[in-house]
């Protein structure tokens, strides 16, 4: 009999894969890098850590020994991850502008009229899916300056209004995702604007750096919750990527935090803007890029060119890389939902679930095992998940969780 042919999932194992210590790449993420990082996030009036929740009835469920998932949807009352590198990023813009280090300064004091007196009114400039964007628009806002926020075609009005509420000028282009983040970067060169993009290309390095940096954190508050918890390190690490700054940032963190035993780190991408597979997939490793409309419901994903910093971490770091169809993130948003038994339930949106419907694939839906042997998935797995965002447009999170939109 001819083995099924898998259709809701492809698997590309990195043939570049190394575990060796990359001091060069992995200096920017050492633990007193991100220490100050961190430090100063909290220095925000309402700064608190998001949940990580144990999900003990679905480890049963799936034959495996933990999950464990870091909820974002609490991240600054903006059901979402991205505010942690915004607000880094342009704090630490405003501290170089000032000739301080940001260890020294807090929020406040950036907010305060003396630095508004000495900097003026910036205006800040990003391309967003919806997230970022919100987030740049609400750090920019807290700290007294202007932002610009132009999304890509075929983005939710929702998530667009959203962002306009935290007091920026937003639009929808006619271009994707990537044309969109060039034509910011001209509009930010013609008007002396400053671009906030987690995306680096040549000459535009820092500030990605530090949007990365800020996304680092969330993985030093997990490995402080596990050890508060008194749970063990995990052995996975499934992370989503667009451009790849999020799942480069964490996976860079916990290669150095776990430098004696780093865990596997597996990338998940949508099958429309799956630049990390075909980068895998191809013969010389290089970064391969996805152009033309993406049309996928994973909309913080639809990115089809990497981050070289991110590209050249994930190399070296990551397993391989799955590519996903709708499908996966709608499963994983409908098993978050409706947990088993007492687990804790998490709302989450479309490229924050993408990797739970993977796990839950890989353990009860798929048909090829040795894609499970290829990672090492199994009964004594501890994985660690992290839902990036919550229900960023409500109305499309009940079209896929209530009225099985993108069934399986």
């Amino acid at each position: 009999m001819q083995k099924p042919v898998q259709t809701n999932i492809k698997w590309i194992k990195n043939k570049f894969h190394s575990t060796k210590y990359n001091e060069e790449e992995l200096s920017f993420f050492q633990e007193i890098e991100i220490q100050k990082v961190h430090k100063f996030q909290k220095t925000y009036s309402t700064y608190t850590e998001t949940p990580l929740h144990q999900l003990k009835n679905l480890s049963e469920y799936l034959n495996i020994a933990d999950i464990r998932v870091k909820d974002e949807s609490y991240r600054f009352g903006l059901n979402a991850f991205k505010v942690m590198g915004g607000i880094y990023a342009i704090a630490k813009y405003l501290a170089d502008r000032l000739e301080e280090n940001i260890e020294d300064l807090s929020f406040e004091v950036l907010q305060s009229s003396k630095v508004r007196e000495k900097l003026g009114e910036l205006t800040f400039i990003s391309a967003t899916d919806g997230n970022h964007g919100r987030g740049i628009a609400w750090a920019a806002r807290e700290l007294g300056h202007k932002s610009i926020i132009y999304m890509p075609k075929g983005s939710s009005l929702k998530r667009l209004t959203a962002i306009r509420n935290e007091g920026a000028k937003a639009d929808i282009t006619e271009v994707n995702y990537d044309d969109t983040v060039r034509m910011c970067s001209n509009l930010a060169n013609e008007n002396g604007w400053i671009m906030v993009q987690d995306t680096a290309w040549e000459g535009y390095d820092d500030i990605p750096l530090w949007i990365m940096q800020g996304y680092a954190s969330m993985a030093k508050e997990i490995v402080e919750q596990i050890k508060i918890d008194g749970g063990e390190q995990p052995t996975h690490v499934f992370l989503q990527a667009g451009v790849g700054s999020f799942a480069g940032a964490i996976a860079a963190y916990m290669i150095q935090y776990y430098r004696k035993n780093p865990p596997i780190i597996i990338v998940v991408e949508p099958d429309k803007a799956d630049c990390y597979y075909r980068s895998f997939l191809s013969e010389d490793g290089n970064r391969e890029i996805v152009t033309g409309e993406m049309s996928t419901i994973m909309a913080g994903l639809a990115c089809g060119e990497p981050n070289t910093r991110a590209f050249r971490l994930l190399r070296q770091y990551a397993k391989g890389a799955f590519s996903c169809k709708d499908s996966i993130a709608a499963l994983g948003m409908r098993v978050y939902g409706n947990p088993l038994r007492n687990d804790p339930r998490v709302i989450s949106g479309e490229s924050g679930a993408v990797t739970l419907g993977l796990l839950y694939y890989l353990r009860k839906l798929g048909d090829d095992p040795q894609i499970n042997r290829d990672i090492l998935l199994d009964s004594n797995s501890r994985i660690l998940l992290i839902s990036t965002e919550g229900d960023t447009d409500p109305s499309h999170y009940q079209k896929i969780v209530w009225e099985g939109l993108c069934p399986n």
